[in-house]
C-alpha cells in the first residue's frame, strides 16, 4: 500500500494543482451538483483541494465534513481551507464515517475506493449517513486501462505489475456499480474520464506516477535503484525525443439514494 505520509502529501500537493488532476476533480464536482445550503462529505478529502471547491459553491448557510485518516493529509487540508468558516475535517476513514445517520445531502470520494478492502462497507456507510434522495460520486481510475508506452516493455510491465501493490482493487468502475445497486442505490452514471498525453508534462499524471513509482519499486526490491532510474530517465528520453505515449481512463460513477 502507498503510505499518505509527509513526503507523499508534499508531491501531491505540488501534482494536484496540476491541468490533470484539476480535471479529475471538476468530473467529480460536476456529478456532485453541489447547491447552496449542501451537507457534502468528502470521504477521502486528503489535502483538501475538492473540499475548498465545494465549499466554495455551497455557501456560507452549507457545510463541506472532510474525512480522511492521515494526519498529514488533515494539516493540509486545514491549512488550505482554515478561512472556511463552512468547512469541518475531521478524522475517519470511508468505513467508519464521524457523521450522524441521514445527516449529509450529498457524498463525494475521489481516488479513494481503490485503496478499500471492504467496498461494500464503505457503500454501506455512504448509504447510513445520506438523505433519502442524496447523491454518492465516487470516482476511480480503472488501472486495466493503462498504456504506457517503453522500448523496455518487460521492464515496463514489471513496474506496472508492482505498481498494482500500492492499491487493493484495481478495477473500482467495474465492481462498484453492482456493490452500489446491491445496497440499495440507483447508478445514474459511469462515466469516462480519458487521460492521454504524447508529452510528459511536470504537472501531468505520468509525472507523478513517476516520482511515486521510482521508490516505491525500489523499497519492494523489485528493482534496484539504479535500474528504476533507468526506467525514469527512458520516460524523459522518449518525451524529448517525441515519443512518449502515457493514457489512463478515470472514471466518475454516480448513484442516489432511494427517496
Amino acid at each position: 500500500m502507498l503510505q499518505f505520509n509527509e513526503r507523499t502529501t508534499r508531491l501531491l500537493e505540488e501534482a494536484y494543482l496540476g491541468a490533470d488532476f484539476s480535471r479529475r476533480r471538476r468530473a467529480s464536482f460536476d456529478a456532485l451538483q453541489p447547491k447552496p445550503e449542501d451537507v457534502i462529505a468528502d470521504i477521502g478529502c486528503g489535502n483538501g483541494m475538492l473540499t475548498l471547491e465545494l465549499s466554495r459553491a455551497i455557501g456560507a448557510e452549507g457545510k463541506v465534513i472532510g474525512i480522511d485518516p492521515s494526519d498529514d493529509m488533515r494539516g493540509a487540508a486545514l491549512k488550505r481551507c482554515a478561512q472556511c468558516t463552512n468547512v469541518e475535517i475531521v478524522k475517519g476513514t470511508a468505513t467508519h464515517l464521524p457523521l450522524d445517520p441521514a445527516s449529509a445531502d450529498k457524498a463525494v470520494s475521489l481516488q479513494v475506493f481503490e485503496y478499500l478492502d471492504d467496498l461494500p462497507g464503505a457503500v454501506s456507510e455512504a448509504k447510513r449517513i445520506l438523505k433519502p434522495g442524496g447523491r454518492f460520486v465516487v470516482g476511480d481510475m480503472h488501472w486495466d486501462t493503462t498504456t504506457w508506452f517503453s522500448d523496455k516493455p518487460r521492464r515496463m510491465r514489471k513496474m506496472l505489475d508492482t505498481w498494482d501493490e500500492h492499491l487493493v482493487e484495481r478495477c473500482v468502475p467495474a465492481v462498484l456499480p453492482p456493490i452500489l445497486r446491491k445496497a440499495g442505490f440507483r447508478v445514474d452514471s459511469v462515466t469516462a474520464v480519458p487521460f492521454a498525453s504524447t508529452d510528459l508534462h511536470p504537472d501531468g499524471l505520468a509525472n507523478m506516477m513517476i516520482l511515486l513509482m521510482k521508490p516505491f519499486v525500489v523499497r519492494k526490491g523489485v528493482l534496484s535503484k539504479e535500474e528504476a532510474t533507468e526506467w525514469a530517465e527512458e520516460q524523459v528520453q522518449l518525451a524529448q525525443s517525441g515519443r512518449f505515449f502515457f493514457s489512463i481512463t478515470h472514471f466518475v460513477i454516480t448513484a442516489t439514494m432511494p427517496g
